[in-house]
């Protein structure tokens, strides 16, 4: 058995110390860029284009296929299908957007994608499960399901696609069931 220098024990530390602080900071880069989108005026007008789009009045939804694009604010969901569902009563008001087939979510330098997002207009949340990836910069994220909470502001990542209010049509994460990431780190500036 070998006994290290108390030198060494303290470089060792430190060092230890200085990495786990510095991805505390790097997670809460991760975690402010996914405040950003959460920063989001749920309340402005929605634009939308798609190849196909197809309203159903009587169930009170219109469908949109084939290269979907949804704005709204700075805010774009891109998918391959999404169902509205809306209310009518004298004017049309959105209460959800459901969207499946390599879906993302952009606003400015951030971007998270996943298998299907749900947007809840009127509880603000946006839900993505299955393969969920969470880009700011260089900085990444990977789950299996993230929650935004457009009112307060807070955003988790969970290890699997199922969680306490599953998504219809959600798909199982193929991961481990863990959250996994990758920060930069910034370089000591010459000191």
């Amino acid at each position: 058995m070998t006994s290290r220098s108390p030198f060494n024990a303290r470089t060792a530390l430190r060092n230890a110390t200085l990495g786990f602080v510095l991805t505390c900071a790097a997670f809460a880069g991760i975690q402010a860029g996914a405040q950003a989108i959460a920063g989001h005026n749920s309340d402005a007008p929605v634009d939308y284009a798609a190849d196909r789009i197809e309203l159903q009045d009587r169930e009170k939804r219109v469908v949109l296929s084939g290269n979907v694009d949804v704005t709204q604010a700075g805010l774009r969901l891109r998918a391959a299908r999404t169902i509205i569902n809306y209310t009518d009563a004298g004017s049309l008001k959105i209460q959800r957007i459901m969207a499946t087939g390599g879906v993302t979510v952009t606003r400015g330098n951030e971007r998270a994608s996943g298998d299907v997002a749900v947007y809840d207009f009127n509880r603000r949340i946006i839900t993505m499960a299955g393969n969920v990836r969470l880009l700011r910069g260089t900085d990444t994220l990977n789950g299996g399901r993230l929650v935004i909470d457009l009112r307060s502001g807070v955003s988790s990542v969970d290890g699997n696609a199922s969680g306490s209010a599953p998504i219809t049509g959600a798909v199982k994460s193929s991961g481990n069931g863990r959250v996994s990431g990758s920060f930069s780190v910034p370089k000591d500036g010459g000191k």
